[in-house]
């Protein structure tokens, strides 16, 4: 595999609709790396998941971090991995207690569900953080 061909960059910014661009970005990439269409429903599943999973980082970056500056898709051996780019001080967490008929603070706590594991990482100096999150690719 070309190592460049297994990751895609989204530059965000001050536009409208950033969470469906996103989630549009993050499809076609599916579509290029095979896991769309989806030849079974763990398949379909596992692609479902990505995208939620996107749709939650950006969303929190939009509502919490001051909006997102970019999405990486990188398609690793055994895990897809997402980082969104903010430039927010904040740090995110899944609620505690989680309590589900609560409306909002949903976010975290489905990504921490979804995915292998998820983080922050931060350059010393810069503002802003990258969140990232790793989910499983299908078998």
């Amino acid at each position: 595999m070309d190592q460049a061909s297994d990751v895609r960059t989204l530059a965000l910014g001050e536009t409208s609709g950033t969470v469906p661009l996103a989630r549009d970005f993050t499809r076609t990439a599916l579509h290029e790396w095979g896991w769309l269409p989806a030849a079974t429903a763990d398949r379909r599943a596992a692609a479902e998941d990505v995208l939620l999973v996107v749709s939650e980082l950006v969303t929190n970056a939009c509502l919490h971090a001051e909006g997102p500056e970019r999405l990486r898709v990188l398609r690793l051996p055994k895990i897809l991995r997402l980082e969104v780019t903010d430039r927010g001080a904040g740090t995110p967490a899944p609620r505690t207690p989680h309590r589900s008929g609560r409306p909002g603070g949903h976010g975290m706590f489905i990504v921490q569900r979804l995915c292998l594991d998820w983080g922050i990482e931060r350059t010393p100096g810069a503002p802003g953080k990258t969140v990232w999150a790793e989910l499983s690719s299908p078998a």
